[in-house]
């Protein structure tokens, strides 16, 4: 009776359905971790560092992000920290998006790499874990689900940062609005 189970098994394990479906898994799980290390790329670093500007993380509110990188006066470095974390954002999903489609990855797979990218942004293993606050890596996200929103977005938070100088709160109404907006749009 034994030998049945383990005869079972072993003919369970040599199924080719079973292996793609772990195949299919384990490259889910590779897109997440590769994803996650995307976003741990900050690019308020990488773009202070190329501009010979000081760490984010040593002036002003200490977050690696555009904002802060603005404090230094430099609006070009701050343009292309905001322009790297979304296009990070976006092409981590749109890769996963097209990976997933092309080779019938799980259902998951695309909103973990979203996940795991903004999370990457949040907590980069790089830098300490001491990341930015995920407006334009979330921007670039959302832009790669679905563009007309994050287009109006975009403009929420234009009109709310120009409004009232304070770009946090214009990505805390982006967000809120984000849930609302997908919503809709579907």
């Amino acid at each position: 009776r034994v030998h049945g189970v383990r005869k079972f098994e072993g003919a369970l394990l040599e199924s080719p359905r079973l292996q793609r479906t772990g195949v299919l898994m384990l490259a889910g799980v590779l897109i997440f971790l590769a994803a996650y290390l995307i976003g741990s790329i900050s690019f308020a670093m990488v773009v202070s560092r190329a501009f010979k500007l000081p760490d984010p993380h040593e002036y002003g509110s200490g977050n690696p992000g555009a904002t802060n990188v603005l404090r230094t006066g430099n609006r070009t470095a701050a343009l292309l920290t905001m322009i790297g974390d979304g296009v990070k954002g976006y092409a981590v999903v749109f890769a996963a998006q097209h990976l997933a489609a092309s080779v019938a990855l799980p259902e998951w797979t695309v909103p973990a790499a979203a996940i795991a990218v903004f999370v990457g942004h949040l907590f980069p293993v790089y830098f300490h874990f001491r990341g930015g606050k995920g407006v334009a890596t979330a921007a670039g996200i959302v832009f790669a689900f679905h563009w007309p929103l994050g287009l109006a977005l975009t403009l929420v938070w234009l009109v709310m940062a120009f409004g009232f100088k304070i770009s946090s709160v214009a990505g805390l109404v982006a967000a809120v609005l984000m849930p609302l907006g997908m919503y809709y749009e579907t």
